[in-house]
């Protein structure tokens, strides 16, 4: 395949320029909240999907944030680790875990700003049906072509926990 020039094609300059505008206010938003706060981006997003409802589970924290489950456990035990969530047995199902905010957690939540990610799926959804399928189709043939689709999608600017290597060193994902 051969390559062109930027002049050539302007739009692959606007989606870059347009990406980066994306994964700036996202890295700035995550760093003010761990500034501020002292919860990373992610962890304030999933602080926010816990305030919004009484008790969640852990396959509904997962939908609220639009993450995979094993994603949003990550975030979810070092919030629970903090003191800032709680994980109890279910009410109902004793052998499903739900998760609410605690005391301290409403508390952090009331100096908390929007989360980045919270502006980011608003902007999506306010996208109509078709626009939001084809930027979806896109997005899943870029990471195609770039060879990523094995990646774990893990939250905006969560640091990874350490994952063993098949040489039995860690590495960060």
């Amino acid at each position: 395949m051969e390559r062109t020039t930027n002049a050539a094609t302007p739009e692959v300059t606007r989606v870059l320029d347009d990406l980066r505008r994306i994964v700036r206010v996202l890295r700035t938003s995550s760093r003010a909240s761990e500034q501020r706060l002292g919860v990373s981006g992610a962890q304030l997003f999933v602080l926010k999907a816990l305030s919004d409802t009484k008790a969640l589970s852990m396959n509904a924290l997962a939908a609220c944030t639009r993450t995979h489950q094993s994603t949003v456990s990550v975030v979810a035990k070092k919030l629970v680790k903090r003191g800032l969530v709680r994980r109890t047995a279910s009410a109902s199902d004793g052998r499903s875990v739900e998760l609410t905010l605690t005391t301290r957690g409403r508390a952090l939540l009331t100096k908390a700003p929007l989360a980045a990610q919270e502006k980011l799926i608003e902007g999506i959804e306010r996208l109509s049906q078709p626009e939001r399928k084809g930027l979806a189709t896109a997005l899943h043939r870029l990471v195609e072509a770039m060879q990523l689709s094995e990646e774990a999608p893990e939250m905006f600017f969560e640091e990874a926990a350490p994952r063993k290597t098949r040489k039995g060193e860690t590495s960060r994902g």
